[in-house]
């Protein structure tokens, strides 16, 4: 098949980067690929490692002269690539896809992957849903449920959760697991029971609740505990917060990393405490790499675990129900070693990178045929 992926975002891209960068990862070799997306994005410098793609700078907009620019420029790739399929990842580039497909007489079949919970009912989404998906991908059964609320679900929807390569976030040793802990903590590490996320600093991802709820603890309690949390280095009003709190010596900032092994390999337990959330990559790889996590019950954040077996679930806002798992941990930090060990069992069975690939080629040959 030949594949055309197109992304909008020009920066970051969190989550939509990482599905299409493994997406790649198995395709390539197999498929003809091309992805399209601005030179100036965090997927454009990772496609740049990948041999045998094509990489295509594309930009994305509404503007009126788009259809002089962009536009124009993305009709000319989809008519020279003669694509089986387009891969859409988001509103923006979606909709530029349907604005560069109007009166073609041959088109590609187009699948959407819905990453997102953002609501789904304005007249756009109706347009998009009728004259270019095919074809819809959801990430998880929430978001599935979702679409099907929606204008989109006459095109069919699917549900194939996000995969990793289960190898590259892998357990490490006892001496790898010193090192980075030395690295981030210092000599005080011994005692410490080391929590740590890389899905960002935002208010949204709930770590402040964390923080309130370390703070909640009895000292001798709070003490044990230290925070690693990666992404974009927090405002003065959040450090405001830590230290209103107490905990401004307990809590690492390591700022963006492109390899979040760094980080996970000094913990014994990861966290995501979202507020809103469609999946999750970020819970993936901490289980991945044989860490318990601890979720909230936020759109499909559930649908990665079981509570007490490979982590725990407590409800969004709630530093209370955080408190009380932290306690049960004190009380019995030997749990977090088998805990570990499910949550690598859930990652290698569920979570495997061939499994997606496949699945999602599946949609592929489905909607061609």
């Amino acid at each position: 098949m030949k594949i055309l992926f197109t992304n909008f975002h020009g920066r970051n891209g969190g989550g939509h980067v990482t599905y299409i960068v493994n997406l790649l990862h198995g395709l390539v070799g197999h498929h003809q690929v091309t992805v399209a997306t601005p030179k100036s994005s965090r997927l454009y410098r990772h496609v740049q490692m990948i041999p045998g793609v094509n990489l295509v700078d594309m930009h994305y907009t509404t503007r009126p002269s788009s259809w002089f620019g962009p536009r124009a420029q993305l009709r000319r790739l989809i008519k020279q690539g003669d694509f089986d399929i387009i891969h859409a990842n988001g509103s923006a580039d979606h909709k530029q896809v349907m604005l560069a497909l109007l009166g073609m007489r041959h088109r590609p079949k187009v699948v959407f992957t819905k990453h997102n919970e953002h609501t789904l009912t304005s007249f756009g989404h109706k347009l998009r849903a009728w004259l270019a998906t095919d074809r819809v991908i959801a990430v998880s059964d929430y978001v599935n449920r979702l679409m099907m609320r929606s204008p989109y679900r006459r095109c069919g929807v699917v549900t194939v959760r996000h995969g990793i390569d289960i190898d590259f976030y892998a357990p490490v040793s006892a001496t790898q697991k010193q090192v980075a802990r030395e690295r981030f903590l210092g000599p005080g590490y011994v005692d410490k029971i080391v929590l740590g996320s890389a899905g960002g600093t935002d208010y949204e991802k709930g770590w402040l609740d964390l923080v309130q709820a370390i703070a909640s603890l009895d000292p001798e309690d709070r003490a044990r505990f230290h925070l690693i949390v990666a992404g974009d280095h927090p405002n003065e009003a959040k450090l405001a917060q830590v230290a209103s709190a107490g905990l401004t010596e307990q809590i690492t900032f390591p700022g963006l990393t492109d390899d979040v092994r760094d980080v996970l390999a000094a913990c014994d337990a990861g966290f995501v405490l979202s507020y809103q959330e469609a999946l999750s990559f970020a819970c993936r790889e901490i289980m991945s790499m044989g860490l318990p996590v601890l979720i909230t019950r936020a759109g499909g954040l559930p649908e990665n675990l079981d509570d007490g077996v490979q982590g725990w679930i407590v409800p969004v806002k709630n530093p209370e129900a955080i408190a009380t798992v932290l306690k049960n941990i004190l009380s019995d930090t030997a749990v977090l070693q088998p805990m570990g060990q499910a949550a690598r069992m859930r990652a290698v069975k569920e979570f495997n990178l061939p499994d997606f690939v496949a699945q999602t080629v599946s949609v592929y040959q489905q909607v061609l045929n």
